[in-house]
Parts: C-alpha cells; sequence; structure tokens
C-alpha cells in the first residue's frame, strides 16, 4: 500500500511542478489582456491657470481649469481589426475635454489608440488618429504594459503626434503601493491648432491665415503600479502659446494655457482601489499559484520518497538460500 501512495504521489508531484511554469509562461500570456469593452473617466485640474480669452486675445488668471478626459473601448472595431490582423486587440476612442472656470468648451480632442490587448504595443490596422488626422504611433500611450520594467519607454504625445522617450525615475510608495515613477518633457514644439476653438467666428483656419501659430510644451510624470501596467496618478506642467501673426497685435507671443496640471482626489482614490483588485488577479497568474504549484509539487515529491524509504525499511528482510548440494560421483554429500 505504501508503494502504491508513493507512485500516487509522485504523479501529482510531477503534474504541479509541471503546471507551475506552464502557468507563468504559457497560461499567463494569454489570459492577462486589457479588456475590449473597457470604459473609464478621469477628472484633472489646474488650480490657478492661465486662460486666453479669446474675445480679448488676453491671458487672465482662473482659480480653475477642468481637463475631463473619457476612454472607451470600441468593441465592434476591435472585432473588424481582429479579423484583419489574427490578434487581440483593443480600439480606445478617448476625448480629453478641456473646460474653463465657468464650465465652457476651451477644447476637446478625441482620439483613436489600436493596441495589443496583451502586450500594450500599437496595432497599425488603420483608423489611428488624434482630432481627426491621421496618426502611427510608436510606444505606449495611456497604459504601460503587464509587469512594466524598470527602464524607459517611449511614449505618444498626442499634441505633437510624435513619440519620446519617458525616464524611469525611481520606485516610489503611493497610497500603500510601491509604484514606479516616470517622466517625460517635451520641449516647445509648433503643434496643430484644435478643429473645435472655444469661440465662434474664430477657426484654425482664421488664425493660420493671421500668420499665427501654436505652440506647446509639457512635463509629464506618472505613478505606474508595475504589476499591472496601470497609472495610478498623473500630472503635467502644461503651458501653450499662439506666437507671432497679425492676430496677436504688437506681441509676438500670447499665453494660451499654463497650469499644473493634477488628477483630483476622488479620482486618485478610485484608481488605487481598483488597481489594488486588478493587481492581485495578475499576481495570481504570475506569483502565487505558480510558486504555490510549485513548493506543493516539491513537498509531494518529499513525501512520496519519504513513504518509499519507509516501505523499504518495513520490509522482512529475504531468507538466504540454501547452499546447493555437491555431487560427488553421482552421490550427494
Amino acid at each position: 500500500m505504501r508503494r502504491r501512495a508513493s507512485l500516487v504521489l509522485l504523479a501529482f508531484a510531477v503534474f504541479f511542478a509541471a503546471l507551475a511554469p506552464l502557468l507563468r509562461w504559457y497560461a499567463y500570456p494569454r489570459l492577462a489582456k486589457i479588456p475590449p469593452s473597457e470604459y473609464q473617466t478621469a477628472v484633472m485640474e489646474a488650480s490657478p491657470a492661465t486662460l486666453l480669452d479669446y474675445g480679448t486675445m488676453k491671458p487672465r488668471t482662473v482659480p480653475k481649469v477642468s481637463i475631463v478626459q473619457t476612454l472607451r473601448g470600441n468593441v465592434p472595431a476591435a472585432k473588424k481589426v481582429e479579423k484583419a490582423t489574427g490578434r487581440d486587440v483593443v480600439v480606445w476612442d478617448t476625448l480629453s475635454y478641456v473646460a474653463g472656470p465657468d464650465g465652457k468648451m476651451v477644447s476637446k480632442i478625441p482620439e483613436r489608440y489600436v493596441f495589443d490587448a496583451h502586450s500594450q504595443d500599437p496595432v497599425h490596422a488603420g483608423g489611428e488618429h488624434v482630432d481627426g488626422d491621421a496618426v502611427r504611433r510608436d510606444g505606449i500611450e495611456y497604459k504601460w504594459p503587464f509587469l512594466t520594467e524598470k527602464r524607459d519607454y517611449r511614449y505618444f504625445d498626442a499634441q505633437t503626434r510624435t513619440s519620446a522617450p519617458i525616464h524611469y525615475k525611481g520606485t516610489r510608495n503611493f497610497r500603500g503601493l510601491e509604484v514606479y515613477y516616470f517622466e517625460q518633457t517635451i520641449p516647445w514644439t509648433k503643434v496643430p491648432l484644435p478643429k473645435t476653438m472655444p469661440v465662434n467666428g474664430v477657426t484654425p483656419e482664421t488664425v493660420r491665415k493671421a500668420g499665427t501659430s501654436r505652440w506647446y510644451s509639457t512635463k509629464r510624470m506618472f505613478w505606474v503600479e508595475p504589476t499591472t501596467g496601470a497609472p495610478v496618478n498623473g500630472q503635467e506642467i502644461h503651458k501653450e502659446e499662439l506666437r507671432g501673426g497679425t492676430l496677436l497685435g504688437d506681441r509676438d507671443r500670447v499665453t494660451v494655457f499654463s497650469g499644473h496640471v493634477k488628477m483630483r482626489e476622488d479620482y486618485i482614490r478610485h484608481t488605487v482601489d481598483m488597481v489594488k483588485s486588478q493587481r492581485q488577479l495578475v499576481l495570481l497568474l504570475t506569483a502565487y499559484l505558480p510558486w504555490g504549484f510549485l513548493i506543493l509539487g516539491l513537498a509531494l515529491l518529499a513525501l512520496a520518497l519519504l513513504l518509499e524509504a519507509r516501505g523499504r525499511a518495513a520490509r522482512p528482510p529475504s531468507a538466504p538460500a540454501a547452499p546447493a548440494a555437491l555431487s560427488v560421483a553421482g552421490r550427494s554429500v
């Protein structure tokens, strides 16, 4: 019975030991992915801020500017891309809506972001755009990959329509989570005007005809939970200017917007709580179950060997064989 039990334990030991790497290196890359129907909203505020009054074309200090970022997964579009590429794909339709202290629109910029559901790498299957302008993204946007590494990444900037390095600056503690802190600085760059302007009669075309251009610079900061790759906090020191042309009169430049943009406290709390729960699901596949099954397999192997050793020790020793009789001249001796 002991020998039979040890063989059963040995079989289970081999099973769990083999299951551990399968979970980590086979199941995890296929199961950990962004759902195609994701929907999120975040509100960021700059308080106080400098904002251009398009009626007088003069900047003024306002108590608050709000930026509402809405992210919606487009499931029908994702299915079309999946059929064309054979990959698990997510399509995010996003909108950045900037509102002044009176709640009126300052600007709004829609985007479409198409990316691999597992790796977060961009998928160039058509339809990518920023404010209606076709783009070809390089690097990440909005979210880091699962199991984020301590290194620089390329991050897409929607204003310039280009990607640039975002630098890993160290590990920090944020609201009880270990996070990686990243920074990206975009120097002053000439950028397109938003297609939707806040004042009737003022359009990108009228601004361009006046010889005026829009310039932008920002310092972008993210606190990223590395297991899920989700930012739990984000800030920007954001500046925009109009430069040159007859629209500004005798001025060379005028501030359109300037402020330190921070995520609103209630959205930080909501994001941290959500990431903490999602983090456990990723750890289940990458750490808890693989290590648990490996330890269980080793324990079962040790128990099987112990039972086998005890079984052998408990067996009575075999009786020595009787010596063969010697035959001399056909007679036994």
